[in-house]
């Protein structure tokens, strides 16, 4: 669950608390280009104001203007779907032929949705279960490694805490990219056993663990939402997080470094440490896709770019190659 799909969570119990009648909108499916993943939350309440998206805008003012007519009365929830001529696609400005289908519920149960959000505050995975046939709508325990279901019928949609990130290294960077991380949703946590670095850490929003690196990797108890970043360039330190991590399900381990220097300690990991040959391969070092970046934050922003690239299981060669070729369109 992202943090824009938090956001919306937060507006829907405010909302309810209010007394204010409001719809609950989730991507069920999409085709072609779609500027949401299936998943995302948009609540529309009563008055027009909305919190959340499902799409770059257009789709958004044809709900507001539909509830506004009353469309949306009841409370059994509804398939809606947009772009599946090429007319309506133009029309709500859905690249490439894209087509979204939407899960609507017209008057969600406030009470499910004040418990879903305590048991993802108490850290727990929660599918949240759609029935168009029957309306009816239940919360199921989850577990790492589930994704979203749809069926044309029933709609299962996961939720729970943050995505998380460790960082070793109370530096520069450390600093430019808790920041950047938080943006995109991921809990961020930072561990630096030297004082110099870690008494001035000051980033707002993050937690600090007290342990020595591979003692903090073992207390976050990684999962497959789960990322660390290795940014101390000391191999002392870094290593110790890179024993226990790249041992773990997290999704990303990476370590800062050049090429060569990361050659190195590849071999180190192989030779003094009991970690597989694939449990090292899963390492990403240099750290970070390779966009010619030279400052911190433009180095923050290559990790990152290269963490996105692998939470959404995408190609890591791909998302390195040009996106089109410049000439491909020239008209001589």
């Amino acid at each position: 669950m992202d943090s824009l799909d938090t956001q919306v969570l937060d507006a829907a119990r405010m909302w309810a608390a209010a007394g204010h009648r409001f719809a609950l909108i989730t991507v069920a499916r999409t085709w072609g280009s779609a500027p949401r993943p299936p998943g995302a939350w948009m609540v529309l309440r009563d008055d027009g104001q909305v919190q959340g998206s499902v799409s770059g805008g257009c789709i958004e003012d044809d709900l507001i203007r539909r509830a506004a007519a009353s469309e949306f009365a009841g409370s059994a929830p509804r398939l809606l779907r947009y772009g599946v001529t090429a007319d309506e696609a133009h029309r709500f400005g859905l690249p490439c032929g894209g087509t979204l289908e939407l899960v609507l519920e017209p008057a969600p149960d406030a009470a499910l949705l004040e418990q879903l959000a305590q048991r993802i505050g108490t850290g727990q995975l929660v599918h949240r279960r759609v029935a168009l046939a029957t309306g009816a709508v239940s919360l199921e325990g989850g577990s790492a490694g589930d994704s979203q279901q749809w069926d044309g019928q029933t709609l299962v949609t996961l939720h729970g805490p943050a995505w998380r990130l460790l960082i070793i290294g109370a530096g520069q960077i450390s600093r430019y990219l808790a920041t950047m991380a938080q943006a995109l949703g991921y809990r961020v946590y930072i561990c630096d056993p030297r004082s110099e670095y870690a008494d001035g850490w000051d980033v707002p929003g993050t937690e600090r663990i007290a342990a020595m690196p591979d003692d903090a990797v073992t207390e976050l108890g990684l999962d497959p939402r789960s990322a660390v970043v290795a940014l101390t360039h000391d191999p002392k330190l870094d290593d110790m997080a890179l024993l226990e991590a790249l041992k773990s399900p997290a999704f990303y381990v990476g370590a800062l470094g050049s090429k060569a220097n990361n050659s190195k300690r590849r071999e180190r990991l192989l030779q003094y440490f009991d970690l597989s040959q694939a449990e090292v391969d899963r390492l990403h070092g240099p750290v970070g896709l390779p966009i010619g970046s030279r400052t911190p934050p433009e180095i923050a922003v290559s990790i990152l770019a290269e963490m996105t690239v692998v939470k959404n299981g995408q190609n890591l060669r791909m998302a390195t190659m040009p996106a089109f070729d410049p000439y491909a369109c020239r008209i001589e």
